[in-house]
């Protein structure tokens, strides 16, 4: 198995782990009532469990291009050193990207999202010539 299809294994298992952290403090949050309840009205969430919950869809957003993109490079046999860098780069920042955006930390939470996004840049780039 190449780089690639490896970090895009880490990369499922960091949204899962990020799935569970989030579904973790919002519980703590709204309760065990809520979370087991039919989910009718949902207060708005606050705080650390708050910016869990949207550090994980912004890793939805951009997995599915990811996936795509690590897929498309492994079948058509064009893996490089550009797209061995770029799954490293993506998964690495977007590592760093949650304790950043969980400890509200500006600047070099969007750095980081820059950082996966020219990752992701690197993983197309072998298919783009």
């Amino acid at each position: 198995m190449g780089i690639e299809l490896k970090f895009l294994v880490w990369a499922i298992v960091l949204g899962l782990v990020q799935l569970l952290l989030a579904d973790a403090l919002v519980t703590r949050q709204r309760g065990l009532a809520w979370n087991t309840g039919p989910r009718d009205s949902s207060p708005p969430l606050t705080g650390v469990a708050g910016r869990s919950e949207r550090a994980y869809r912004n890793f939805l957003e951009t997995f599915p291009f990811f996936a795509a993109a690590v897929l498309a490079v492994t079948v058509a046999g064009r893996a490089d050193e550009n797209s061995a860098l770029g799954v490293q780069l993506y998964f690495w920042a977007r590592v760093a990207y949650v304790p950043l955006y969980l400890g509200a930390i500006r600047y070099v939470r969007s750095l980081a999202w820059v950082v996966s996004m020219a990752g992701l840049a690197l993983v197309l780039s072998p298919l783009l010539h």
